[in-house]
C-alpha cells in the first residue's frame, strides 16, 4: 500500500554548499507540486519554507528527506523515536549504504515516489538499555549498532557475553559491536563481520580487536536478548555508544541489556533500487581482476 506524503521535512547541513544546492532544489521542486515542505528555522528563509522546531520536524511530517551521508541519516533516524515516518536519503557523502538516492537522479525520484512508484523497506533497530547500581538507567535506539569499547588507557577489556540467559564467552580485547544487518557495513565490517542482507531478521556482534584469535564475530536471531557484563580488572574503563553517540560508562557493577526493538525504521527506496547493486558500487565488487589496469 502507498503512503500520501503532503508535508515533507528536509535535514542536512545546509552550511555545507554541497548540501545547501540539492535542499534548494529539492523544496523548489516539492513546493511547485503543491508539497508543504517543513524545516528548521535556521534554515527556513533560506529555502521559503516553512519553519519548525528541529524536534517537531518528525511529528510534523509525512516523509523524511535528508541530504548528506549516511551519518544524516542517522541522526533524522534518531529524531524518530517510536513514530513510524519513513526516511529517503540523497547522498552527499562518501558511502551512501543508507543514502542511496543519487543527486543528479533526485528530482526524477522524487517524482516518481510521489506518484507511488517506489520501494518500501523496514529496518531492524536495537534498545540498549545500562543499568546503574543506583537503580538509574539510561536507554537508546541505533539503527546501526550499540558499540563497547575501553576509554582512555592501554589496557585490554575483559567482559562475558550471555545470549537468551545462556553464557556465549568471556572475551579480552579492545570492545564488542553488536550490529543490525543496516549496521554490518559499518563499524562491524572493518572488524570482520559478515554483510548482512537488511531484510535478514538477525543481529551480528563483533569483537573489537580480540586477544585471540578464536573470538569470532557470530550472528545471532533478532528476538534474542544480550547481556554483557564487564569483568573487574585494575585501571580499566570502557564506555557505551549507540550510532556513535554516548550512551555512558559500563562497570562492573552496571550491566548493559541490549534487544531488537519494537520501533523499527521505514526507508524509501526509488525504482530500480538494488542492494547488490549499492554494494557492488561501493565496495568495489564485480570487477574482472584478470584486466590490467590500463585497459
Amino acid at each position: 500500500m502507498t503512503r500520501q506524503f503532503k508535508t515533507v521535512a528536509l535535514v542536512g547541513r545546509y552550511k555545507d554548499t554541497r548540501v545547501a544546492e540539492p535542499m534548494q532544489s529539492i523544496a523548489a521542486h516539492l513546493q511547485k507540486a503543491g508539497i508543504t515542505v517543513i524545516v528548521s528555522p535556521e534554515i527556513a528563509i533560506e529555502l521559503e519554507a516553512t519553519p519548525v522546531k528541529l524536534t517537531k520536524l518528525a511529528q510534523q511530517a509525512d516523509l523524511i528527506i535528508t541530504v548528506g551521508g549516511d551519518g544524516t541519516m542517522l541522526y533524522a533516524a534518531r529524531q524518530l523515536g517510536n513514530l513510524d515516518v519513513p526516511l529517503l536519503g540523497v547522498n552527499r557523502g562518501r558511502l551512501g549504504f543508507l543514502a542511496d538516492v543519487s543527486p543528479t537522479k533526485m528530482l526524477d525520484s522524487l517524482d516518481s515516489i510521489f506518484a507511488g512508484n517506489y520501494k518500501m523497506e523496514s529496518r531492524i533497530r536495537l534498545d540498549a538499555k545500562l543499568e546503574l547500581t543506583n537503580g538509574s538507567q539510561t536507554t537508546a535506539l541505533a539503527l546501526n549498532d550499540i558499540v563497547l569499547q575501553r576509554q582512555d588507557t592501554g589496557r585490554m577489556l575483559d567482559f562475558e557475553t550471555r545470549i537468551a540467559g545462556r553464557y556465549v564467552n568471556t572475551h579480552m580485547g579492545d570492545g564488542l559491536i553488536v550490529a543490525t544487518p543496516t549496521g554490518s557495513t559499518a563499524y562491524a565490517l572493518s572488524c570482520g563481520g559478515p554483510i548482512l542482507e537488511p531484510e535478514i531478521e538477525a543481529i551480528v556482534l563483533a569483537p573489537i580487536c580480540p586477544h585471540t584469535l578464536s573470538d569470532r564475530p557470530i550472528v545471532i536471531p533478532a528476538s534474542q536478548k544480550i547481556d554483557i557484563q564487564l569483568l573487574k580488572r585494575d585501571d580499566t574503563k570502557a564506555s557505551v555508544s549507540a550510532d556513535g553517540h554516548a550512551l555512558g560508562d559500563l562497570t562492573p557493577d552496571n550491566k548493559l541489556t541490549i534487544k531488537a526493538s519494537s520501533n523499527r525504521v521505514t526507508l524509501i527506496h526509488p525504482p530500480g533500487y538494488d542492494y547488490y547493486e549499492i554494494l557492488r558500487s561501493k565496495l568495489y565488487w564485480g570487477r574482472d581482476s584478470r584486466k590490467s589496469v590500463n585497459e
